[in-house]
């Protein structure tokens, strides 16, 4: 089995289909997302927390080693994740995997 990591993302619905296209685009294998609301940063900013969106898109993506850093790099720049309440994101190591699929043998 290859070295593997997932990387864990939140971000503005709004930003949600082009942070997707960005993380395909830079050699994300395949995307599991879903839709989720969260709390914590927004009601701590007072008003300018009202200008968060509370509607978020989490994805999970499961990387080769090697395309790791650019997957992750253009997931924080597609959703805009160097500033304050856009969201977050973080790289975790796969030590198990059953049932994937590498993108080599998928086609």
């Amino acid at each position: 089995m290859p070295e593997m990591d997932l990387i864990t993302a939140v971000v503005r619905r709004s930003r949600a289909d082009d942070t997707l296209q960005a993380a395909l685009d830079a050699g994300a294998p395949g995307i599991t997302y879903f839709w989720a609301r969260g709390t914590g940063v927004k009601e701590g900013l007072g008003y300018a927390g009202t200008l968060i969106e509370g509607e978020k898109q989490v994805l999970w993506v499961v990387t080769n080693r090697e395309t790791t850093e650019k997957v992750l790099k253009a997931i924080a720049d597609a959703g805009n994740l160097s500033l304050p309440g856009e969201g977050f994101a973080y790289v975790q190591t796969v030590t198990r995997a059953v049932g994937f699929v590498p993108p080599e043998k998928a086609q």
